[in-house]
C-alpha cells in the first residue's frame, strides 16, 4: 500500500499467537500496512484466514509456495518491511535466528531483512531464563535487534513467572518507536563507560565488584539508535560487543581513567555507568601468593583514581552524567556526589532491590539534576537508558539554544 509504513509481522507457535491477531488489528488502526508470516506451528493456534481478514493481505506460511511463483518470496517480503516484528517469538525462533539457521519461511525472511528488528518473546519462565535462551537473546541484542521484554504473571502452563507476551499497547508503542525513531543525538559524540574493573592482587587473584555492565551497554546501544557516534569504554563484562559502537576494553580503574581521558576531549557528553573498583592493592605480587601460616594474610589497599571527579574538573561545556549505586540514604549520597564531582546529572539506584540490582534486566532509578529537578523511572534497562538519554538531551538542547542566542 503506497504511502503507508509496512509492519512485517512474524508469528510463531505459541499459545500467545492469538494476541498477535489483536496486535495486527491495533496496527491497522494506526494506518499501518501489516503483512503476516506464520510458522507451521503458529497455524495450529490461529488460522491464516483470521489474519488475512484483518490485514487485507495474504498470509505467507510456506518456504516453497507456488501461489506466487514469479517472486522469490522471502526476499520480496523482506524488502517490504519498514520494521520486522516477531510476536510472539518462541525460544525455537530466537535460537535459530541467533545462529543463522534458516529452515522455514520465517527464519529465511529474518535472514534477509534489513529493516529494524523487534522481538517479543513468549514462553514458559524456565525456558525464558535458561542459559541457552539468555545467550541467544544477548547475541541478537548485540547485533542490533530490539526486544520487548515479556510480562510476569500466570502462564498458560499454570506456572507463575516471567514469560507472558507483552501487552498490545506496549507492543504498539515499541513498533511506532522503531518506525519513527528519535534522532536527537544525530551529530553528537557520546562517551559511555560500563562494567566493573579488576585490581590485581597476583597473577591469579583480583579485586572487583558485581557490576554486569548491562546498564552501560543499554545506554550505549540506545545512544547509537538515536543517532550518536558512541564510544564505549568497558571493563570486563560477559556481554558481546554491540554492533555499530567502538568498544575500548580495559581492565583496571587506571586503565579506564586513561581511556576515558583520551576520548573525553572530543565528546559532547559522557555518561559514566561503570562501577570501577575504589581500592587497589598497594603491592601486586608477580607470583601466586601461597597459603602460609595459620594467621591468614593482610592486604593493604590504596584508593584508585576518581574517574568521575577527574572528568568533572575538565567538563567545560560538555554534559556529564554519573551513576550512584547505593544501599541506603539514596538522595543524600547521590546529591552530595552530584555537587562534589561537578556533574549535570546523577542516576541513583538502590542496588539492594531485586528489580534494580546487579545482573538483572530491570532497573529503578531516580535522576537528580544540578538545577534541583528530580525524575524517577522504572522499567527494563533499555527503557531506563532511553529515559536517561531524554534527560541528557534536555541539557544538550538548552545549551545549544543558549549558544545560539
Amino acid at each position: 500500500m503506497h504511502g503507508k509504513k509496512t509492519v512485517l509481522l512474524g508469528v510463531t507457535g505459541s499459545i500467545a499467537a492469538y494476541k498477535a491477531v489483536e496486535l495486527a488489528s491495533a496496527l491497522i488502526k494506526k494506518d499501518l500496512d501489516v503483512v503476516v508470516v506464520m510458522t507451521e506451528a503458529a497455524t495450529r493456534f490461529v488460522t491464516p484466514l483470521t489474519f488475512e481478514t484483518i490485514t487485507k493481505n495474504p498470509v505467507s506460511t510456506e518456504l516453497f509456495s507456488r501461489e506466487r511463483p514469479y517472486e522469490v518470496e522471502h526476499i520480496s517480503l523482506a524488502k517490504r518491511a519498514d520494521v520486522f516484528v516477531v510476536a510472539p517469538a518462541s525460544a525455537n525462533f530466537i535460537g535459530k535466528y541467533a545462529h543463522g539457521i534458516a529452515d522455514d519461511l520465517l527464519t529465511t525472511v529474518a535472514m534477509a531483512v534489513t529493516a529494524p528488528v523487534l522481538i517479543a518473546p513468549a514462553m514458559n519462565s524456565a525456558m525464558y531464563s535458561c542459559a541457552a535462551n539468555t545467550a541467544n537473546m544477548q547475541l541478537l541484542k548485540a547485533r542490533g535487534c530490539a526486544f520487548v521484554e515479556p510480562a510476569e504473571g500466570l502462564l498458560a502452563c499454570g506456572d507463575v513467572g516471567v514469560g507472558k507476551l507483552a501487552d498490545v499497547d506496549t507492543l504498539v508503542s515499541a513498533i511506532l518507536k522503531a518506525l519513527y525513531p528519535k534522532k536527537d543525538f544525530l551529530g553528537k559524540r557520546v562517551l559511555v563507560t560500563a562494567g566493573p574493573t579488576r585490581e590485581r592482587i597476583d597473577p591469579v587473584r583480583f579485586l572487583t565488584n558485581r557490576s554486569s555492565g548491562k546498564m552501560g551497554y543499554a545506554i550505549a546501544e540506545a545512544a547509537r539508535d538515536r543517532g550518536a557516534e558512541v564510544v564505549l569504554v568497558s571493563g570486563p563484562a560477559s556481554l558481546p560487543s554491540p554492533a555499530g559502537i567502538r568498544v575500548v576494553d580495559v581492565e583496571s580503574t587506571q586503565d579506564m581513567l586513561d581511556a576515558v581521558l583520551k576520548e573525553f576531549e572530543s565528546c559532547d557528553c559522557a555518561i559514566k555507568a561503570a562501577a570501577p573498583a575504589d581500592f587497589t592493592p598497594e603491592e601486586v605480587s608477580g607470583h601466586k601468593i601461597k597459603k602460609t601460616g595459620a594467621d591468614g594474610m593482610v592486604l593493604k589497599l590504596r584508593r584508585t583514581p576518581d574517574i568521575l571527579a577527574a572528568l568533572g574538573g575538565r567538563k567545560g561545556s560538555r554534559v556529564l552524567c554519573g551513576f550512584a549505586a547505593e544501599t541506603r540514604e539514596l538522595e543524600a549520597y547521590a546529591t552530595e556526589k552530584l555537587r562534589r564531582k561537578n556533574l549535570d546529572l546523577i542516576v541513583a539506584n538502590d542496588v539492594s532491590r531485586a528489580d534494580a540490582g546487579f545482573g538483572v534486566d530491570t532497573n529503578r532509578v531516580t535522576v537528580f539534576s544540578a538545577d534541583g529537578s528530580i525524575a524517577e523511572y522504572a522499567g527494563t534497562k533499555r527503557e531506563v537508558a532511553d529515559f536517561v538519554l531524554d534527560e541528557v538531551a534536555k541539557i544538550l538542547l538548552a545549551r545549544e539554544g543558549h549558544r545560539d542566542a
